[in-house]
C-alpha cells in the first residue's frame, strides 16, 4: 500500500528546501516518516515452533495526531467513553461552515479562530435552545472542528451532536423542544453563529480585515435528525483523530506524482486528480493543527463544569419516556477506514498456519532524523 510517509519520505526534504515550514509542521513530518519503522524502534516476534522460526518485526507507532497509521486504539477508546456519556434521548447532528472568503484570516490566526468557530458555534445553539419557544432547557452538546474538503483544500467548518431537549433552568425537569419536527430554526441559528463569529473578531482586532459583503451572506448551517445519536458518534470518531487524507485513498505515485481518488460532495462523482509531489503536500501541510489545540470539545451539560447537571438529566430521562427523533441513517456513506495494529502474541503464525507469534526482542529507538 502506497503511504503518506513515503511521498513525505521522498520529497519532503525538497519541499523543505524551498518552503519555510512552522516548528510544529517539521515536528510533525519528522513523526510521519519515522513511524513504525526501526527509527523508533519496536518487537521481534517469532513463530513459537522450531520447524518455522518465521521472524516479524514489529515497529513503535509515532502518536502524531495527524499520522495516517495512528490512533486506532485511542478513537475506540474514545468512542467508549462517549458512548457512556450519551444521555438516553432523541439527537440532532448540525454543520456550521465558514464563508470561503474567511479561509485565508483564519488559516493566518488558526488557533484563535479555529477556537472561535467552535465557541460560537456552541453558543449560537444553546442561546436559541434557552428560548422557551423552541426548547427553554440548557443542552449537551460536543463539537469537533474539520478544516477540509476531500479534495484536500481549506473547508473549515464543525460538526456538532447536540441532545433533541434540555434540562429546564431550574434544573427540575428534562424539556423537550417545542416543534418536534425540529431543534431550532435554522435561519436564525445561522444569523446568530454570524453575529457571535462577527463579534469575536472584533475583540481579536480582526474585523477590520473582513469584506463587508461577507456580512451580507447567508452563512450555511445544516441541522439533521440524529436518532439515537449512536451513529453520529461514530462518525464524529472518525474525525476526532483523522487527518485530511488516509493512505487507503492513495492510488498512484509515480515520477513524482501522486494520485489520489475522492467523491465530490454536491456531484456524487467519483475522482481522481493528480498533482506533483510538492502539490500535493502543501495542502497536506495546511490542516495541521497548531500545538496543543484541542479540536474535540464540549459543551453544556457536557462541559466538565455541569456534571452534577449532567447527573440530574439522566435521571429525569430514565423517569420518562423520551421524544424519538426519526431513525435517519444519515452517515451511511462515510465507512469507517482501518488501521494496522502489532500483532498480539498469540496472533497465528502466517508463515506456517499451525504455531504462534512470540515476542522474543526488543528493539531500541534510533537516532537518527527525519526528512
Amino acid at each position: 500500500m502506497i503511504e503518506v510517509a513515503d511521498i513525505l519520505r521522498l520529497h519532503g526534504p525538497a519541499y523543505r528546501a524551498h518552503h519555510p515550514l512552522l516548528p510544529s509542521q517539521q515536528k510533525v513530518l519528522e513523526d510521519l516518516v519515522r513511524c513504525r519503522t526501526p527509527a523508533l524502534g519496536g518487537q521481534v516476534w517469532q513463530c513459537d515452533r522450531d520447524d518455522c522460526a518465521y521472524e516479524q518485526y514489529s515497529y513503535h507507532s509515532c502518536g502524531n495526531r495527524h499520522c495516517p497509521k495512528c490512533h486506532g486504539q485511542q478513537t475506540e477508546r474514545w468512542l467508549e467513553k462517549q458512548r457512556q456519556r450519551l444521555l438516553p434521548c432523541a439527537y440532532y447532528f448540525l454543520t456550521f461552515t465558514l464563508p470561503s472568503e474567511l479561509r485565508a484570516l483564519v488559516y493566518a490566526h488558526q488557533k484563535a479562530l479555529y477556537g472561535l468557530l467552535l465557541s460560537s458555534a456552541a453558543a449560537a445553539l444553546q442561546k436559541l435552545a434557552w428560548d422557551p419557544q423552541y426548547v427553554g432547557g440548557q443542552l449537551a452538546s460536543l463539537a469537533v472542528l474539520h478544516t477540509w474538503r476531500r479534495d484536500l483544500l481549506d473547508h473549515p467548518h464543525v460538526h456538532l451532536l447536540a441532545t433533541a431537549g434540555g434540562l429546564s433552568a431550574d434544573g427540575q425537569k428534562w424539556v423537550h423542544p417545542k416543534n418536534p419536527a425540529f431543534l431550532v430554526p435554522g435561519f436564525a441559528l445561522g444569523r446568530i453563529f454570524t453575529g457571535k463569529f462577527k463579534a469575536g473578531l472584533k475583540k481579536h482586532g480582526l474585523l477590520n480585515q473582513v469584506p463587508a459583503a461577507v456580512w451580507l451572506q447567508k452563512w450555511n448551517v445544516q441541522i439533521q435528525h440524529a436518532a439515537r445519536g449512536e451513529k453520529v458518534l461514530d462518525y464524529l470518531g472518525r474525525y476526532a483523530f483523522r487527518i485530511a487524507i488516509s493512505n487507503s485513498r492513495l492510488e498512484r505515485f509515480e515520477n513524482g506524482q501522486v494520485t489520489f481518488g475522492y467523491r465530490d460532495n454536491q456531484t456524487q462523482e467519483h475522482k481522481h486528480p493528480t498533482l506533483p509531489a510538492h502539490e500535493f503536500i502543501r495542502p497536506f501541510l495546511r490542516h495541521f493543527l497548531p500545538k496543543g489545540f484541542v479540536k474535540v470539545r464540549s459543551y453544556g451539560l457536557w462541559s466538565s463544569t455541569q456534571k452534577k447537571k449532567l447527573e440530574k438529566a439522566r435521571t429525569w430521562l430514565a423517569t420518562v419516556q423520551p421524544q424519538t427523533a426519526p431513525a435517519h441513517d444519515i452517515l451511511s456513506a462515510h465507512p469507517a477506514s482501518t488501521v494496522d495494529v502489532a500483532p498480539p502474541a498469540a496472533q497465528l503464525c502466517p508463515h506456517c498456519k499451525i504455531g504462534h507469534l512470540v515476542l522474543v526482542a526488543s528493539l531500541l529507538p534510533q537516532r537518527t532524523r527525519g526528512p
